[in-house]
């Protein structure tokens, strides 16, 4: 059935991703339309979370954020598609770094570095970081279901000079990395939706009470790597700007969670000043603590 069901998508997306970004971008503003009000994809969802996250907004301004997000959404989706023509010095262009020399800085002293951001604006360029580094660039994730996906994507977004490495090898490969000597980055998203367990830590995302994701700060103590945070701002259509703050270059002289803490706050801050960007569709507060 993978087999079968790649078979007939991917050829249609290798299509769509050779068209320029003029006529892709007319197709996001009409699958835009679709998904938000013919399909309705996710959108109750959509409205929950903007609800649970504003809650001094009306109605009227909820959804007209819930359009704007859609908007965005489907940018994202068509940027996405592109990645699997686009050329590297063309991906270069649109998505730029600010304060990158932070990262490369701890390199020259072969240190191992952790970057961590939320699934804000288009996170999946981050992986362009790889060609502005002195040594490779790991993304932690969630390998697809579907192996002939998984392949496509892992190669389309390698060719940056960036590396996936799957969430369930990510201690066997940093053990690795260390006895080696050699050193890296490990990229990180941190807004994730961990279950409640008797050791998860609870605090409030965006008015909400919730158990939030530790594994980078754990990392980060265990190995005494440098951690930073990264902004990405959306600087027009098409384009954009990965800003690098300092996180917690000496993470052992933290207290435990605060690291944490610093990370969310700032994503609160960033979600804030522009709502639209945040990926909403993500039912990220489905384990609420009362």
């Amino acid at each position: 059935m993978h087999l079968f069901v790649f078979l007939i998508t991917y050829p249609l997306l290798l299509f769509l991703s050779y068209l320029p970004h003029s006529l892709l971008y007319l197709l996001s503003d009409f699958l835009s339309f679709i998904l938000h009000r013919i399909v309705k994809f996710r959108l109750k969802i959509v409205r929950k979370n903007l609800t649970l996250s504003f809650p001094k907004k009306s109605f009227g301004e909820i959804k007209e954020l819930e359009r704007k997000f859609y908007n965005h959404f489907s940018d994202l989706m068509v940027e996405m598609i592109k990645n699997f023509s686009i050329s590297k010095k063309e991906m270069l262009k649109r998505y730029t770094f600010k304060n990158i020399e932070l990262i490369n800085n701890e390199e020259k002293k072969g240190k191992s570095t952790i970057l961590i951001l939320g699934h804000f604006s288009n996170w999946e360029g981050m992986l362009t970081i790889g060609s502005h580094l002195i040594g490779n660039a790991y993304g932690i994730y969630t390998p697809l279901t579907n192996k002939y996906f998984e392949k496509r994507m892992t190669k389309s977004r390698e060719k940056y000079g960036s590396f996936l490495l799957s969430r369930y090898k990510t201690f066997d490969f940093i053990e690795s990395m260390k006895n080696s000597k050699n050193y890296g980055l490990l990229g990180f998203i941190g807004d994730q939706s961990p279950k409640k367990e008797s050791k998860s830590y609870v605090r409030t995302f965006m008015g909400v009470k919730v158990p939030v994701f530790t594994g980078a700060e754990r990392i980060a103590k265990k190995y005494n790597f440098p951690i930073f945070y990264c902004q990405i701002n959306r600087i027009k259509r098409g384009f954009y700007q990965a800003e690098i703050f300092a996180l917690a270059q000496k993470p052992l002289e933290y207290k435990e969670n605060e690291i944490t803490n610093l990370f969310f706050d700032r994503l609160e801050k960033q979600i804030k000043q522009n709502p639209s960007e945040y990926l909403w569709s993500h039912n990220r507060f489905k384990y609420m603590v009362k």
